[in-house]
């Protein structure tokens, strides 16, 4: 798999029976495909979690929701001390460029959500942004923040 701009982390993979690779999802607890995709998903969660300290207790990983009468999944929420939705998380593999197609899909969950963060990263770039409801606005951050700072 690609280098990432994360911090490795010990990582569990196996090879399944018909020879393709899965990593183990702590959020999940089980066994999941080994695509581009969740390489930075499995990394980045590791690094909320390690280096920014979300509790994995409030985090979820490929979550589902419907929008307008259809079914989808959000690649990771983390909710706040209440269990509501305080950041939406949105992955693409390393060789995805992060494009205003990638932000207008985190929009469209977040018409359901209500997340006061958003983040999108593809493993090598990574954008926050914050959004203020009372006067409809949003900041993108020049960081992400720890837990604590949200």
């Amino acid at each position: 798999m690609v280098e990432l701009n994360l911090p490795e982390y010990e990582y569990k993979v196996r090879r399944r029976e018909d020879g393709s690779w899965a990593i183990w999802d702590r959020l999940r607890r089980r066994w999941v495909a080994l695509t581009p995709e969740e390489w930075v998903r499995q990394h980045f969660v590791e690094w909320l979690i390690n280096e920014k300290h979300f509790p994995a207790a409030l985090m979820g990983n490929e979550v589902a929701l419907t929008q307008n009468g259809i079914a989808r999944r959000c690649d990771t929420i983390v909710g706040d001390r209440n269990g509501s939705p305080l950041v939406i998380v949105e992955y693409k593999a390393p060789n995805i460029n992060i494009t205003q197609k990638t932000f207008d899909q985190i929009v469209r969950y977040n018409m359901v959500l209500h997340a006061s963060y958003l983040i999108v990263s593809n493993g090598l770039e990574h954008y926050c942004c914050k959004i203020d409801y009372k006067d409809g606005t949003y900041l993108f951050l020049e960081e992400i923040p720890s837990y604590n700072d949200l």
